[in-house]
């Protein structure tokens, strides 16, 4: 089979959706380099469209990160997901038109939009029938792949990756049985841009990489400077001190997720202290192509990270990432789990609605929504008169805002400087809470338990 002939009928497809499809909304204004994400992990299309509208647009937060959305293998686990067997936008999470219908809503709110794109493999078993009815094997996925699109690294016995340290097994042998495509290949490299400029069309306005750091970095380069416009960009590259591939290497066309001040934050907290939060960086990587958090789906699933389960402290640590000046703060909700492995409830192969507050899914709490429409006005503004008088720390943001954390278990009272102008203010990160006054340049209060008080100069 040649390669057009190969790669003619998911083009010809891609075009006949794109086509059919009503034209995708015109994205909103860039979100400034300061405005959170978050990642809203297995929620459906239509649930992440309600929290576009109704809280993640009215409190300041600039995009939001989805699950993947092509077609993947069947089955109640989360992982599922990331084991595509075409590239239709059809899963567990919706269809195509209510992904369309959900980008919409979400410019119209203000938020953009970020697919998570996996782009590094297919799936990880035999063979199968996919969510949506594509019928494939390990390495043929009929009209898109055959065998000798995908490595076949030889250097291990079972050909899956053995040993991290050795670049050529990273990137060319297979993460868990997942059958690793060979992106160096002209035809693979075509494929998959046809499959995210099929998003675009869609309107989806940037993609987070999988499994970036087992592809090389001249791959993907490669790959997304072939789509269509100036889309975002962040890989998945986990810091690890003895591998050969680093976040550093995939600077060239996007950002990268900063593992590395994740999991230092984590020790910070644990430790007791507050203070070395803000001088936390990962690495070399720039500020500007940092993006920060907490947790992700993946991290709370281990124990060197915060994870939701921590409960007080880990929002405590949403807190604090959002009151710093590194990166761009990547807030995270997925759903309560026992089995690491086990995925939100389903119905008919469907993710159940999230309708937050919910039992099963942990929704963005009220204290972190304040904080990140906190984190939205004060802009870019420079911290200033940092003071940690332990357990509680504060600071300014220029003449904007002030902020109070505090890691005690219980209420503690302070007091500071600030550049506030006199007045009296409110605390958006318990909008209950008024009465807070700025007197010649000082102000005093208590901070709740691990917990913020977060005040703005528009009050």
């Amino acid at each position: 089979m040649t390669v057009m002939r190969q790669i003619m009928p998911f083009i010809a497809a891609t075009l006949l959706a794109a086509s059919c499809s009503p034209q995708a909304a015109a994205p909103p204004d860039p979100a400034p380099a300061h405005a959170a994400g978050v990642q809203l992990f297995q929620y459906p299309w239509p649930s992440v469209a309600r929290q576009c509208k109704d809280t993640l647009g009215p409190n300041g937060i600039g995009f939001v990160l989805l699950s993947p959305a092509q077609e993947h293998i069947a089955g109640p686990q989360w992982w599922t997901s990331y084991q595509p067997v075409s590239y239709r936008i059809e899963s567990k999470l919706g269809t195509r038109e209510e992904f369309r219908q959900m980008v919409q809503d979400c410019h119209d709110a203000g938020v953009r939009v970020v697919a998570d794109a996996v782009i590094n493999h297919m799936a990880g078993i035999d063979s199968g029938t996919g969510v949506a009815g594509s019928s494939f094997e390990h390495y043929s996925y009929p009209g898109i792949y055959t065998s000798e699109d995908f490595h076949h690294c030889g250097l291990t016995p079972n050909d899956d990756i053995a040993i991290y340290s050795d670049q050529a097994q990273l990137q060319n042998c297979e993460l868990v049985n997942l059958a690793d495509l060979d992106t160096s290949r002209p035809n693979v490299r075509e494929t998959i841009v046809g499959f995210l400029n099929d998003l675009r069309s869609l309107g989806v306005d940037g993609f987070r990489i999988d499994a970036a750091k087992h592809m090389s970095a001249d791959d993907v380069a490669a790959i997304v400077g072939a789509v269509e416009g100036e889309p975002l960009i962040i890989s998945e590259v986990i810091r690890a001190h003895n591998e050969p591939v680093q976040p550093e290497d995939y600077l060239g066309f996007g950002g990268v997720f900063a593992f590395g001040w994740s999991k230092d934050l984590a020790g910070v907290l644990r430790g007791g202290s507050l203070a070395p939060a803000f001088q936390l960086r990962d690495g070399a990587v720039p500020s500007d192509k940092a993006y920060t958090f907490v947790a992700n789906h993946d991290t709370e699933r281990a124990d060197r990270h915060l994870n939701p389960r921590d409960e007080d402290l880990f929002r405590l640590a949403e807190l604090t990432m959002l009151a710093g000046d590194y990166g761009t703060p990547v807030l995270y909700s997925g759903y309560a789990f026992d089995d690491r492995d086990a995925g939100p409830r389903q119905d008919n192969g469907r993710v159940l609605d999230v309708v937050c507050p919910e039992q099963q899914f942990r929704c963005l709490t009220p204290e972190v929504l304040g904080m990140a429409k906190w984190r939205s006005l004060v802009g870019a503004e420079p911290i200033q008169n940092v003071t940690w008088n332990s357990p509680v720390l504060t600071l300014d943001r220029g003449g904007k805002g002030f902020l109070a954390l505090s890691i005690a278990d219980e209420p503690r009272p302070f007091e500071a400087s600030t550049a506030l102008p006199d007045g009296e203010y409110c605390n958006l990160a318990a909008p209950d809470q008024c009465g807070f006054v700025v007197s010649g340049g000082r102000i005093s209060g208590s901070v709740p338990p691990k917990s913020a008080v977060a005040l703005h100069s528009e009050r």
